[in-house]
């Protein structure tokens, strides 16, 4: 047992199969060597040296182990393993405390890797519980610069360097591996007991029993240098999951932030915010550590990220989550009539939600409408696992999906939809023009060029300048500078020449030269070739790869790529593709493509650049938003000024929700078999990774055929799913 202020201390030290020092634990190497010894601080005495091997289940030593410790595999072999071990020390710390009349003591090791990077990481992996008086240790090094502060800082303390400090005389060859260690430490520690220092030993480090849930606010102040990201997660990995894999680390209360992408699942990424830096430095110790069979891999973050994840202002949020202790569990795939009572209804009296209808959230659209998504809070994980069972049961006619969830999720879904519009609207400084009919270059002659290697702060007359005299060949329009999904430069840019002999000599002219501090690199290549990297594939030396996503580019909701002026300058163009639904084929179609929307800058002096987020776009909603990136208004005139439909007619477009993932354009047509349906009237819409989304838009001939078809086959099985038909 443990007190916060001991009679006794256990001088502890321990050792794994690989790395050893500053990098003990850094990979997940097993525990094979614990020595220890009881220190009775009133008296000064000390109790019996105990030293104990370890048998690990890999007894492959690295080759510094072998030789700093002089073990062998032969002899580990002949060991306990540690569950047992650890017993045997409980008993022999509670036999040595009985000599001196105490019961209560703290643990005092040389830093803080051996309790929280070696011994609480590895008790979790192998499934059992350490005893309390692991929870609670003296830092000998932080103790040692407190005593004296003009010692080294203590991330440069070693036993040896403190032993060197006080002058004390001791031969590390004369001893054991560890028992030299045990026995440095204990006259460390009564040097600082001497008249001299008179230290107490008061303010032990602690480690956390559990991970503590709670919300988390956008007005908070996040510490960047307590932030971790941390990659590759199973998907369906909770806050519980990931403060496991952190075992022996401080994490802050709600500091799990499980990230999600465009469509509202998780990535596989979170978030971490440890209660300091030093336990998030610890942390990216863990880089590569496993999770099941997966490495996870952890990086630095900021604190602006994790608010951006995690934080929330909304009051109904922040009551919802007031409840702490609590369980949540995500619902998703509700029915959109699905009410309160439906969901306890459907849950059970097996798992009782925490206050009745008071602990159900239901996330809805800024228009009021829900989304099929919903949150439940659970007293117990005994009430959550009843619950969890669930999954994929029947509710109305759509099967529901049940997940662990954290405060920082139902922060993250919520601001999700209760922010701006899913497409951004243009800054109002811009305003629409109608160009002359041009397209992008299509075909396989070589008019193009492609630079790459662009510095990320070049602008439009760092490209000119790059460009020198063969910038009077650019087409109009014919610069296109490629954003990433987070709207910010790619370093890549196509230009479209005049001529394919104007785009070679600029190629020649151009490679390799210098713009700023990098040298930029240009390729001769096609429209085609262009039009492939443009909508997401890749051309390299092999060829081409196409594009992980077929639909045309809007920007994805969930980054605001046009609202940055840092990413969109004051004097840039932007080009809009053409709209999401192909319109009807006419005789003329293959003559002429439809003019684009261009917008320009009010006091524009340069219109050679068309600035484009060439990504995939995610499934969008249809009945809440358009879908051309720009407003109203100027999708207005250019359907005016053209007479060409932009979109087909009202009404005439049904959007399909819940199709198994593996569903083609054969099944969407054998479903609406005898409603005059053909493969351009349908358009599977697909994620970021061009995965299929299970949505798709049917465009129907007429309104009346559209409202046929929904009042028809809404909710019928398609593979296996049932199929929710929207009129959009």
């Amino acid at each position: 047992m443990t007190a916060s202020h001991s009679d006794s201390l256990v001088v502890l030290f321990g050792a794994t199969a690989g790395a050893y020092g500053a990098k003990l634990g850094s990979d997940e190497r097993e525990l094979i060597l614990l020595v220890w010894q009881v220190v009775d601080l009133p008296s000064k005495k000390v109790g019996t040296l105990h030293k104990s091997l370890v048998k690990a289940d890999n007894l492959e030593l690295s080759d510094q182990c072998r030789e700093v410790s002089g073990l062998t595999a032969e002899g580990l072999g002949k060991a306990e393993p540690l569950d047992r071990v650890l017993q045997q020390f409980i008993q022999l710390v509670s036999s040595d405390l009985k000599v001196f009349g105490r019961n209560s003591y703290t643990l005092c090791s040389d830093g803080q890797l051996l309790i929280r990077q070696v011994l609480h990481p590895e008790t979790s992996k192998k499934n059992f519980l350490l005893s309390d008086c692991f929870y609670s240790f003296y830092d000998l090094r932080k103790e040692f610069h407190t005593c004296y502060p003009s010692s080294a800082a203590v991330k440069d303390q070693t036993i040896k360097t403190m032993a060197e400090y006080l002058g004390l005389g001791t031969d590390e060859a004369e001893e054991d591996f560890g028992v030299w260690q045990v026995k440095t430490m204990v006259a460390i520690i009564f040097s600082m007991l001497s008249e001299n220092c008179d230290h107490i030993f008061t303010d032990p480090e602690t480690v956390k029993y559990k991970y503590e849930t709670g919300p988390c606010s956008k007005s908070e102040t996040v510490d960047s240098e307590t932030v971790i990201r941390a990659r590759g997660l199973p998907w369906q990995s909770s806050d519980q999951d990931i403060a496991r894999f952190f075992k022996g680390l401080n994490i802050a209360k709600g500091g799990v932030a499980l990230c999600l992408n465009a469509q509202g699942r998780r990535n596989g990424e979170a978030l971490v915010r440890f209660v300091n830096s030093e336990q998030r430095d610890l942390a990216l110790e863990r880089h590569k550590h496993h999770m099941g069979s997966r490495y996870i891999e952890v990086y630095k973050a900021t604190g602006e990220e994790f608010l951006k994840i995690a934080g929330g202002t909304s009051n109904e949020v922040a009551q919802f989550l007031s409840k702490e202790n609590q369980v949540i569990i995500r619902m998703r795939g509700l029915p959109f009539t699905a009410t309160q009572e439906d969901v306890l209804g459907f849950l059970g009296p097996e798992c009782p939600v925490t206050g009745g209808k008071e602990g159900l959230l239901f996330v809805k659209y800024p228009d009021g409408r829900p989304t099929g998504d919903a949150f439940v809070l659970f007293s117990c994980e005994e009430y959550a696992q009843n619950a969890l069972k669930k999954h994929k049961e029947i509710l109305g006619k759509r099967y529901i999906e049940l997940f662990r969830s954290t405060a920082a999720e139902v922060q993250q879904v919520l601001n999700r939809y209760m922010s701006t519009p899913l497409i951004p609207t243009l800054p109002t400084p811009i305003i629409p023009v109608i160009p002359p009919p041009y397209t992008i270059a299509t075909g396989s002659i070589r008019d193009c060029v492609r630079l790459r290697g662009l510095p990320y702060t070049a602008g439009i007359d760092d490209i000119l300048d790059f460009m020198g005299d063969a910038t009077a060949d650019i087409k109009p329009h014919g610069v296109h500078m490629v954003l990433n999904q987070q709207g910010r430069p790619s370093g890549d840019a196509f230009i479209q020449m005049k001529s394919a002999d104007k785009a070679f000599m600029v190629a020649q002219k151009c490679h390799k030269k210098m713009m700023k501090d990098r040298y930029v690199e240009v390729f001769q290549c096609s429209g085609e070739e262009m039009n492939f990297v443009l909508m997401g594939g890749t051309l390299n030396r092999s060829g081409l790869s196409p594009p992980p996503c077929k639909l045309p580019c809007l920007s994805p909701p969930a980054y605001a790529a046009f609202q940055t002026a840092a990413v969109i300058p004051a004097e840039a163009a932007l080009y809009q593709p053409q709209a999401l639904l192909p319109t009807a084929r006419t005789p003329q179609a293959s003559a002429a493509a439809p003019p684009a929307v261009t917008y320009y800058p009010a006091q524009a002096a340069q219109l050679y650049m068309n600035y484009t987020a060439y990504y995939p776009s995610p499934p969008v909603s249809p009945t809440t938003v358009g879908y051309l990136a720009a407003p109203p208004g100027a999708v207005a005139a250019a359907a005016t000024a053209t007479h060409t439909p932009l979109l087909p007619q009202p009404g005439a477009l049904v959007r399909m929700q819940g199709l198994p993932y593996n569903t083609g354009m054969k099944e969407i047509l054998s479903f609406f078999q005898g409603y005059q349906l053909h493969a351009d009237s349908i358009l599977m819409l697909y994620n970021f990774s061009g995965q299929p989304s299970g949505e798709a838009l049917v465009t129907f001939p007429s309104l009346d055929l559209a409202k046929k078809a929904v009042a028809e086959k809404n909710g019928q099985q398609l593979g296996g799913c049932c199929v929710e038909l929207f009129l959009v």
